[in-house]
């Protein structure tokens, strides 16, 4: 039985971010499992070691520990074309040669055709039904393509600990991108089920793409974990919480490493966070040291179902 939480490497990780990873760590440690760190370094110009070092270190700050080894993408590309050998022998896998621009204007066009509109940001199929001939054209003109998944717009419905049945219409996801490099929908469904991940608690902004994943995991053969989709924290525009919005980092908190105060500092930061959650009582404090013993009382009931707005949560941490 395993939990995770797998960040990108690409910058600090942020108050929303953390408060997903501390979700994600009760919600392990209250069934007695272990918990992962998995690192989502599939873009290696974007990602970075530092980045990484940085985030690890926050997390053990608050008092996240983990189990085993950090797994990196980046380290196993192998699985991922495995997996993907195995789609395209079954006849799921075509070469998509459309840049995005195009791909915009083709699902914009079909918003307003008659038949009714795709899933919003769906793949339309434009290059599905290309020939040999198209395509050796398209490559001649130097297009490289990258993969998609084949498949019929067909629904698939998951079930969500929070939010229950969710049914989500597929689309030809991608697989491997024009440079060769897996995409992270494929290789999330192969980290999971290699890594024996059961239970998976993330952003709910990522709930709409699971239909896809769970289809991926039935075609694979895979393992389907449970899923816990928890409301983000949300800026003053409404959109994800960032960097934009203000001392949103540990560090920016003054609870970096080194900074004067710093225990008490980060034990305002996962009291804070914890009582987002709804798993503490009012005024109550908690401790990174005292932190094991808030898993005792997690309950998947307790999670809101509302995003949390940042001013709310600088508010309960004082700036």
């Amino acid at each position: 039985m395993t939990g995770r939480f797998a960040p990108s490497p690409t910058g600090a990780l942020h108050l929303g971010n953390l408060r997903t990873a501390l979700a994600a760590w009760l919600s392990a440690r209250a069934a007695g499992e272990s918990f992962l760190v998995r690192m989502e370094d599939l873009d290696r110009v974007t990602a970075s070691p530092d980045h990484e070092r940085s985030q690890l270190a926050d997390l053990e700050a608050l008092g996240l520990d983990r189990d085993g080894p950090v797994v990196r993408q980046s380290e196993r590309f192998e699985l991922y074309r495995a997996a993907i050998d195995r789609l395209r022998s079954a006849g799921l896998v075509y070469p998509c040669y459309c840049t995005r621009r195009e791909i915009r204007a083709e699902i914009d066009a079909a918003a307003q055709a008659p038949n009714g509109p795709v899933p919003d940001g769906a793949y339309p199929g434009t290059c599905r039904r290309l020939d040999a001939r198209a395509r050796a054209e398209r490559e001649a003109a130097g297009r490289r393509p990258a993969l998609r998944l084949r498949t019929d717009g067909e629904v698939v419905e998951i079930v969500d600990d929070v939010w229950g049945a969710v049914p989500g219409r597929l689309d030809d996801v991608v697989l491997a991108r024009s440079d060769g490099v897996p995409a992270y929908n494929l290789a999330v469904v192969v980290d999971d089920a290699a890594q024996g991940v059961t239970q998976v608690v993330r952003g709910d902004d990522l709930l709409p793409s699971t239909p896809r994943r769970v289809h991926l995991q039935r075609l694979l053969g895979l393992p389907t974990p449970r899923y816990r989709h928890v409301p983000l924290v949300l800026g003053p525009d409404g959109r994800r919480l960032a960097k934009r919005d203000g001392p949103v980092t540990l560090a920016e908190l003054g609870a970096g490493h080194g900074a004067p105060g710093r225990s008490e500092r980060l034990d305002t930061i996962v009291t804070a966070l914890a009582s987002s959650l709804g798993l503490l009582e009012p005024g109550e404090r908690i401790t990174t040291a005292s932190l094991a013993a808030l898993a005792g009382r997690f309950d998947v009931d307790r999670l809101p179902r509302l995003p949390l707005a940042w001013p709310d949560l600088a508010a309960r941490l004082g700036v």
